[in-house]
């Protein structure tokens, strides 16, 4: 590939899952890792990048890419033949998109305002209507499993795999056996299990970075 792929990480955080997308890719790349306990992300430098000092970010040439989901459409379409991403002219494309976008449009704010015991608000104003209905939403797609487009696994799955991983492990989630057994066949796929042992390794080295500082 002419152009370096970069993603500015930092462990156990939601690029995680960039991490995990770009191994079942075999994509080659430059991890940038920054050390958010020492306030990396908040420094000019990075903040020249994603002015909310959020990761994931991905740079490749010119093209600078932030948020979840674009990042995972970005890549799992940047290489084709791994069959990450239904083509344009797939039946599962739409579908597709679909999942990749509900994630960061309707299922995170509905956890978050969950979570901080916020209303959703109303329902002409709330961009995901009420909890129960897209935790529901969620739940019929699984079911139909064994991915959340059925038979075929996508780059969708490394992002819903990982979200969930986290939003039950810290009980935002109701811990639902169709949740918990997706959860298992997507993170114990050989690139997740490997990614997560190198992430528990990068956060054991902040953390003595900033006992020592």
């Amino acid at each position: 590939m002419a152009s370096e792929i970069t993603l500015y990480h930092a462990p156990n955080t939601r690029s995680t899952g960039v991490r995990i997308l770009l191994e079942e890719l075999g994509a080659p790349h430059r991890l940038q890792v920054m050390n958010m306990k020492a306030g990396e992300h908040r420094a000019a430098a990075y903040l020249a990048i994603n002015p909310m000092g959020k990761v994931p970010a991905l740079t490749h040439g010119d093209a600078l890419v932030t948020e979840q989901a674009a990042i995972y459409l970005y890549l799992a379409d940047l290489f084709p033949g791994v069959g990450l991403a239904p083509a344009p002219d797939d039946p599962l494309r739409g579908p597709y998109l679909r999942w990749m976008v509900y994630y960061g449009s309707s299922f995170e704010p509905a956890v978050i305002d969950r979570a901080l015991q916020r209303e959703a608000g109303p329902r002409a104003m709330s961009a995901y209507g009420d909890f129960d209905t897209v935790l529901a939403t969620l739940l019929g797609a699984l079911s139909r499993g064994p991915y959340i487009l059925g038979e075929r696994f996508t780059a969708a799955d490394v992002l819903w795999g990982t979200a969930l991983g986290w939003t039950t492990s810290f009980q935002l989630v109701p811990e639902e056996p169709a949740i918990m057994a997706y959860i298992a066949r997507v993170n114990g796929r050989p690139a997740a299990v490997k990614i997560a042992a190198e992430e528990a390794d990068l956060a054991a080295r902040h953390e003595a970075a900033q006992a020592q500082a």
